[in-house]
């Protein structure tokens, strides 16, 4: 049985251009900057640059769901007024073209693949081992290791490139790949790593027993069982601190070492910069988050003529509807990118305050405990927007360039009845495990002792995960002779 009745509902929903806004406020400045190209090129109304007029016309309102009207119910005097110069042809005050960055070219150089392969031409191969070591080095990873079994990269070379092979071969054109520089590339796993660095260095007592120890004590080494090791080598402290002496001078990670100068360079924009001028702090905003955009005059003078002609057919008043949504998207989209600009600047603008005790001195422990509720509260803002600007923007203060985000953490409460911030908690931590004496490092029951000593109460499970954040590994591992 049908029934039928009247059920009322109260919902929010976002517009799509709230959501474009949000994303917006998300995209760091290249980002944000190839946005704003997109746009320029799908909407012929928006245009870039300063404008050729002294001052140019006001576009009337937006029109949020773009519908389709009649052109005679279009308002085209509003579109065409003078009345007033826009806000959006009005630039930020703390930016000026002198401010405007200047970009340094970086040399493409050759990638590292690039390097190593050009190294196996002074190898003699034949084609089929040259075809299998081009394979290997194509599987060396940013460290330098291959990372995979042999077995695995024998079927590999079965079905991507009809070589068939068997492990014999590829472990003897590996052998060959290993002598490429720098010493230890293409090994497969940290101790073979460690051992083709070793083999390459010239002969001496502390050299034989760090390949020793290397080849057959690997698992003694890594969990420094240092008295085993001394037994089955048979050797005294001293002849075990100069064979680990050589052994930390090796590199664990020979790929990231030698591409470090010729891989692409991650250029971080800041959106903000922060200086401290006179004992005051001065807040700009990237003056690339405030482009010059304004709308075409040619859309105006189109209407113009629309307006002007005497006979309207079907074709004109289609043209006037297309002109119409065009200008309410560029306007808006202009619209858009000043509460983008606002946004931004509030929010940074309220964290610089927060923490103005830290950005006047750049000592870490004054960081105040913040998290994202607190700076939205403060703007009036919704969390999700604090949170987009804080994990995407980057800003350039006396002390470095940070991320947003790094300025948010919770906090404790110390002995004092102060509240502290987890980072102040962990510069702690770090600077009592540097403290340590290293031959009986600290434990993680003995850490939390000394912390509760220095006024910190915390829990041994927290010692624990604050020191695998700041990346200290645990007592036995931090030993040293």
């Amino acid at each position: 049985m049908l029934k039928q009745h009247l059920q009322f509902k109260l919902s929010q929903k976002l517009s799509p251009q709230q959501i474009q806004l949000m994303k917006l406020i998300q995209l760091p400045i290249q980002s944000f900057e190839q946005q704003i190209l997109r746009e320029i090129e799908e909407n012929p109304a928006l245009d870039s640059g300063k404008e050729n007029e002294t001052s140019e016309e006001e576009y009337g309102t937006t029109d949020d769901d773009r519908e389709i009207i009649e052109a005679e119910d279009i308002d085209i005097d509003a579109y065409l007024s003078d009345d007033e110069i826009p806000e959006y042809r009005l630039r930020a005050q703390n930016y000026s073209t002198d401010d405007e960055e200047k970009h340094v070219p970086y040399a493409a150089g050759i990638s590292f693949h690039q390097q190593l392969m050009g190294q196996l031409d002074t190898f003699t191969f034949t084609d089929e081992e040259y075809r299998i070591a081009a394979f290997l080095v194509g599987s060396i990873d940013s460290s330098g290791y291959i990372r995979r079994e042999l077995i695995d990269i024998v079927d590999d070379l079965a079905f991507t490139e009809n070589i068939y092979t068997d492990e014999k071969k590829i472990r003897h054109v590996l052998d060959a790949v290993q002598q490429l520089d720098p010493a230890g590339v293409a090994a497969l796993d940290l101790q073979d790593c460690l051992l083709i660095q070793l083999k390459r260095k010239a002969k001496s007592p502390e050299i034989n027993n760090a390949i020793d120890l290397i080849e057959n004590l690997f698992g003694a080494f890594t969990k420094k069982h240092f008295s085993k090791i001394k037994a089955k080598l048979k050797i005294d402290d001293q002849a075990l601190k100069d064979c680990m002496r050589e052994i930390e001078k090796l590199n664990p990670k020979p790929g990231a070492a030698y591409g470090t100068n010729t891989k692409m360079n991650a250029q971080i924009v800041p959106d903000f910069s922060i200086q401290l001028i006179e004992g005051q702090l001065q807040l700009m905003l990237n003056g690339r988050n405030a482009p010059e955009l304004h709308v075409s005059g040619e859309y105006k003078n189109m209407l113009s003529g629309y307006k002007e002609a005497k006979n309207k057919n079907k074709e004109q008043q289609k043209a006037v509807q297309f002109i119409k949504q065009k200008l309410d998207a560029a306007r808006w989209f202009i619209d858009a990118i000043k509460q983008r600009q606002h946004t931004l600047f509030e929010t940074m603008n309220t964290i610089m305050t927060f923490q103005e005790e830290y950005f006047l001195s750049g000592d870490e422990q004054k960081l105040k405990p913040m998290i994202l509720k607190d700076i939205a509260d403060r703007i009036g803002m919704d969390i999700s927007t604090v949170s987009r600007v804080a994990n995407s923007k980057y800003v350039d203060t006396p002390y470095g360039t940070k991320l947003v985000k790094w300025f948010f953490s919770e906090g404790i409460t110390n002995d004092a009845g102060e509240d502290v911030s987890t980072i102040e908690v962990k510069k702690a931590l770090g600077d009592v495990i540097d403290a340590e004496d290293k031959s009986i490092p600290l434990t993680d029951e003995q850490l939390m002792q000394v912390m509760n000593k220095k006024g910190y109460p915390i829990a041994r499970r927290t010692v624990a995960k604050y020191r695998e954040m700041i990346g200290a590994p645990v007592a036995r591992l931090r030993k040293e002779l």
